[in-house]
């Protein structure tokens, strides 16, 4: 009877670990620069330790298999590129895979505030700051799974700057734009878009006040220009939860919220991670 009982309960919870690993909903596959790279590995009897560029991975099973769920640069040239992992007898190998091209607008933004375009020497000591803060946020690792790759808006609004343009402060050439600009009203609520735990809160520079969540295997979050901010470094937060509002701190023109995804250390356009209906409310 007692035998019984144990393969019962091992039986079960083989099942739900089949079931849930079948139900993980995964981002879209777009493997151009600034999007997803969704790459098949080997079986293997435990979850793979898999790296691009130096940097580890996320790996997720759907339907018994692993995958490598992969952040490709906005600065990735078109060509091949390659995936490194250890195999179950220790061994190095690669995978190699396809960057596909693509081209992004530009855009052209006029700033009064001289100083967000060209920082004064008082400036470059905090900046300098901050940047150590928002690279330990953005390369943080977390080995628990996600609790979901797919995620809700966290804000419904139309989008005034999208992902990957290339920008112009004042006629200057700055870095392309690594976030989704969402066009909402001050003091419109932010919404966590899926579960996870708040690493780094604060009022930035560039950003104004800005959270970080962590979502497990390299996935972050990142919220810039709030009006306030509702959380706390170490709270963990639910789809939907209230994290703030939205604001026009730091670097802007005006109201809106700007939304960071990052894959292994990676920005990448957040559309990817949008159910196709909020991927229409996302549109500009």
């Amino acid at each position: 009877m007692k035998r019984s009982i144990i393969y019962l309960l091992a039986l079960a919870l083989q099942l739900f670990c089949t079931t849930n690993a079948q139900a993980i909903d995964l981002p879209q596959h777009a493997p151009v620069p600034g999007g997803i790279a969704l790459i098949s590995l080997p079986d293997s009897p435990a979850v793979p330790a898999v790296y691009y560029r130096k940097k580890r991975v996320m790996v997720v099973k759907q339907d018994d298999q692993w995958l490598a769920v992969v952040g490709i640069p906005l600065a990735a040239k078109a060509g091949n590129a390659t995936l490194a992992y250890k195999d179950s007898q220790g061994k190095q190998q690669k995978i190699n895979f396809t960057v596909e091209d693509k081209a992004y607008e530009s855009q052209y933004i006029t700033l009064k505030n001289k100083r967000m375009v060209n920082p004064e020497k008082r400036d470059m000591t905090r900046i300098g700051q901050e940047q150590k803060r928002i690279r330990k946020a953005f390369s943080n690792w977390d080995e628990a799974s996600p609790h979901s790759v797919r995620m809700i808006l966290p804000v419904t609004a139309p989008v005034s700057s999208p992902f990957g343009l290339r920008r112009f402060f004042n006629k200057q050439p700055r870095k392309p734009h690594s976030g989704l600009d969402l066009a909402a009203a001050e003091g419109t609520p932010i919404l966590a878009p899926t579960e996870g735990k708040v690493t780094e809160t604060g009022d930035f520079f560039f950003n104004g006040n800005t959270v970080f969540i962590d979502h497990g295997q390299g996935l972050v979050t990142m919220y810039c220009h709030m009006s306030r901010i509702e959380v706390k470094p170490g709270q963990s937060v639910k789809t939907g939860d209230v994290i703030g509002a939205v604001g026009k701190t730091g670097r802007v023109t005006g109201a809106h919220l700007h939304w960071s995804i990052s894959l292994n250390n990676t920005r990448i356009d957040p559309t990817l991670f949008l159910d196709t209906t909020d991927s229409t409310k996302a549109s500009p």
